[in-house]
């Protein structure tokens, strides 16, 4: 079995890892951390949950020097909440090693940031459209950067940050080593790549087939209006784990937890219009287990590494087929089995069908049958019992594979 401190990894590092219950790397990080460390530009093709963060942020804090002042690291990523949960990472990592971290994205007011970097912060974890905004105000400067990263680059690329990171991209120095982490690698993705990176190792990770997430597809179709009840009672036969009850609009998922709050579930909403500390806090609240049923729009599809989630459900179908493969693959991770639920009414027909066209898959569907009455289901629905708080930080970010349990920590 291969071990980090097979690695040139700093013995501090290794030390850190092992004190988090993290001793054997997952198959990106085994292919991609020497290549990294070795200086080489790399292209690293791995799904989320696969270990990517930490693939590229220990040779990131390898690099760094803490006795000069100034951004030399710049991890790039799509979203507010993917900025927080790398930058926990690296924050781990770097800990008490003399390096500071900068968190640069919207929602947030400027001053604090700007504040970071005029003290010296040698990482900076940004948006693209925040930094663009710090860069405009002459409050950062990007002419020391050595380690450039894009985290979730297809997600990222495909939202329109195209040029906005060709923008960053300029600022930065040409000898600069570049590192590009994507689940997949579309065209607008592997263009950038040849622009920007020198050389590149391209590393493509397709997991054993027991890394595999386990996730039983379900589909059941529901006469016109029946969704909410048939929401209810799965979960209400909902044994244990958490549940993620994905919608399209950001007031539906909003109505719903209202509605399902007021009936005594732990429910809470996640999507666009909330402000950065609600966010923030709901996803605390969720990991922690004072959540149970997390209400989400596609914000919660990607980049957030959520672990004991035993369901999701698709209230409504998301837009693409390729948002049903990263929903389904909110559940089924870290070695757990999970379950990926689909609610039809005949208005959405038309729309599975295309959507299994895509996916070049046929699933089975059930017609729905309400099984228990509502009221009796909802006498002891897991959603309401108190749960124990998740992993911290960097065990989240370690991968799919899990230590043994005393290693743990809770």
């Amino acid at each position: 079995m291969s071990l980090f401190s097979a690695f040139p990894l700093s013995p501090v590092l290794v030390t850190r890892l092992t004190a988090a219950g993290i001793v054997a790397p997952t198959p990106i990080q085994t292919e991609a951390i020497p290549a990294l460390l070795a200086g080489r530009d790399l292209v690293g093709q791995a799904r989320t949950g696969s270990g990517k963060t930490l693939a590229y942020a220990l040779p990131l804090v390898q690099a760094c020097d803490p006795r000069s002042k100034g951004v030399q690291a710049l991890v790039l990523v799509p979203t507010r909440e993917l900025a927080v949960q790398v930058g926990g990472v690296i924050a781990g990592l770097a800990d008490r090693s003399g390096l500071r971290v900068a968190l640069l994205y919207g929602g947030r007011a400027m001053g604090p940031q700007q504040q970071a970097l005029a003290r010296g912060d040698q990482i900076v974890v940004a948006t693209p459209g925040r930094l663009l905004d710090h860069l405009r105000q002459g409050s950062i400067s990007l002419r020391q950067v050595r380690y450039l990263v894009l985290d979730e680059a297809d997600e990222m690329l495909d939202r329109g940050f195209g040029p906005d990171v060709e923008r960053i991209l300029a600022q930065t120095p040409p000898e600069r080593q570049t590192a590009l982490f994507s689940a997949t690698v579309p065209d607008w993705v592997r263009q950038t790549a040849e622009r920007h990176l020198r050389d590149p190792l391209t590393v493509m990770v397709d997991p054993d087939p027991e890394d595999r997430p386990a996730i039983e597809q379900v589909v059941y179709e529901v006469r016109e209006g029946g969704k909410p009840q048939a929401l209810r009672t799965l979960l209400g036969r909902q044994a244990q784990g958490s549940t993620i009850v994905f919608g399209r609009t950001k007031h539906r998922v909003k109505r719903l937890a209202l509605q399902l709050a007021d009936e005594g579930y732990r429910a809470a909403a996640l999507q666009g219009n909330m402000s950065q500390v609600a966010r923030e806090r709901v996803i605390a609240d969720f990991r922690a287990g004072r959540v149970a049923v997390l209400l989400a729009t596609n914000i919660a599809a990607r980049g957030l590494d959520l672990e004991g989630v035993s369901q999701i459900i698709n209230y409504e179908l998301p837009e693409s087929a390729e948002w049903f493969t990263h929903r389904a693959g909110r559940t089924g991770r870290m070695g757990r089995t999970g379950r990926a639920v689909t609610l039809l009414e005949p208005a959405d027909l038309t729309q599975w069908r295309q959507i299994e066209r895509v996916l070049g898959q046929r699933f089975p569907r059930h017609t729905w049958e309400t099984g228990l009455p509502i009221a009796e289901v909802r006498t002891t629905p897991e959603a309401r019992r108190p749960a124990v708080a998740g992993p911290a930080h960097l065990h989240a970010a370690r991968g799919g594979r899990r230590q043994p349990e005393r290693t743990r920590q809770r």
